[in-house]
């Protein structure tokens, strides 16, 4: 590294930190908007004619259809952003979400058009997940290598940071709009006006990101190769470290299966078989939402000073505990004990695990390939296990006949599985800082 690596300026640091923060709440706005009124609305707008659990199942297969596309945002983003900066593939990622969400918010429904409005809800699904899937090692990368080396989990936090930000936002509006309006009306257009609101928070994040510059390590370490023309990052990043992969995926499945099973499956599960009110079931999400403002960058801030292990394996276990009696809060009816233990599984187990990610997976990769080496690992398991957990959790309560076992039996081995890969985790990847900035401390077996 050379000596004006070492002493980055101040100013881009906060900035490509603040830049990663907001694009990461639009991204996620537009991403977690669909999934909620996914659960309240589309079955019955979209699939109508079929019986309340088809279209409840149809309604989350399009919400899973956007985790499918991940992986190809993260391979096509991920191979500019690796080539041409970090900055520049920002700005499409972003302009693309928010011209996906604004078409849905006009999109007729299927008494409208027919069967002509699923499918071009398919389509429209599947370019916010191409999209988001360009959106995370980006947005990681943008913080990451801007920020001072001892510190780097905290100042990337914002990445996730800004979920929780669109967390609150999404589920706040939806929540406000079905106060303020008749259950019909809410049906009927209530439900376009969070998705129309998106291009409001594309401009701001358009402004904001693009005047990032691009970090020295990218610069210095990447954008003067001579032979960047004749690789794919991605076939580089699989041939150097293909261990990496399934360390990210399984590392992943604690973090994504609490969240959605808390903020998407239940809203259907608690409603629909339990007599919780959805409106109660939302103002879950902005109580987690609000607390992971607070928790993750206090969470960063620890791994950064004690190790990303500890921090991890911590979350990791919390959720595993906490799997059973948060289905038992909801089987007794229990307000309180719902809100503790969703508490528990996100704003510890959830908070715990997402807070190191951005550095911890990131130097997992050199620099001239990280792009698309983390994206890639970090978009399949999103696509795999979090964008059918609130489908595959549905099955798996029809398979108990109502109920809630084998769905808790699902949710505590994802979390036990993360905590063992992360006991797998040696030197670098462990929480210690990498040798160099362009190739990791420890090489996968």
């Amino acid at each position: 590294m050379t000596g004006t690596a070492e002493r980055p300026n101040r100013g881009n640091q906060t900035r490509a930190a603040f830049g990663a923060f907001i694009g990461a709440v639009v991204e996620w706005y537009d991403f977690l908007v669909y999934g909620i009124v996914a659960a309240i609305v589309f079955n019955e707008a979209f699939f109508p004619g079929v019986s309340p659990v088809a279209g409840t199942l149809a309604a989350f297969a399009t919400f899973g259809v956007g985790f499918v596309f991940r992986p190809l945002g993260s391979v096509v983003f991920g191979h500019f952003g690796d080539k041409v900066g970090r900055t520049r593939t920002l700005v499409w990622t972003v302009s693309i979400m928010g011209a996906a969400t604004a078409l849905i918010g006009v999109l007729p429904t299927y008494d409208g058009i027919g069967w002509l409005a699923p499918l071009l809800l398919v389509l429209l699904r599947a370019l916010q997940g191409i999209a988001v899937g360009g959106e995370w090692s980006g947005a990681a990368l943008m913080s990451v290598e801007h920020a001072p080396r001892k510190l780097r989990a905290f100042y990337s936090s914002g990445v996730q940071v800004g979920y929780s930000v669109a967390l609150i936002v999404a589920t706040g509006l939806v929540g406000l709009l079905q106060a303020v309006l008749s259950a019909t009306a809410f049906q009927t257009w209530g439900w376009r006006v969070p998705f129309l609101l998106s291009a409001v928070l594309v401009a701001v994040a358009l402004w904001i990101r693009a005047g990032v510059p691009e970090s020295e390590e990218f610069t210095e370490n990447v954008a003067k190769r001579t032979d960047r023309g004749r690789k794919l990052p991605v076939l580089d990043a699989l041939r150097k470290h293909p261990a990496a992969f399934f360390q990210i995926f399984g590392m992943r499945l604690g973090e994504l299966l609490t969240m959605y099973i808390v903020t998407t499956f239940a809203l259907s599960y608690a409603t629909e078989q339990h007599d919780f009110s959805s409106g109660f079931m939302l103002n879950i999400g902005l109580v987690v939402g609000a607390i992971g403002i607070a928790t993750i960058p206090l969470y960063a801030w620890l791994s950064d000073r004690f190790g990303r292990k500890p921090v991890f394996l911590f979350g990791a276990g919390a959720g595993a505990v906490a799997t059973v009696p948060y289905f038992l809060a909801i089987e007794s009816g229990s307000l309180i004990l719902l809100l503790i233990t969703s508490v528990i599984l996100v704003n510890v187990a959830h908070d715990m695990i997402v807070c190191v990610q951005q550095p911890l997976f990131t130097e997992m990769f050199g620099a001239e390939h990280r792009y698309s080496g983390a994206g890639m690992g970090y978009q399949v398991a999103s696509a795999i296990a979090g964008g059918f957990t609130p489908f595959i959790a549905t099955a798996l309560v029809a398979l108990g006949d109502g109920g809630w076992y084998w769905v808790a039996l699902y949710l505590g081995l994802g979390c036990a599985v993360s905590g063992i890969v992360a006991l797998t985790l040696r030197g670098g990847h462990s929480g210690e800082q990498p040798t160099t900035e362009s190739e990791p401390a420890v090489q996968h077996a």
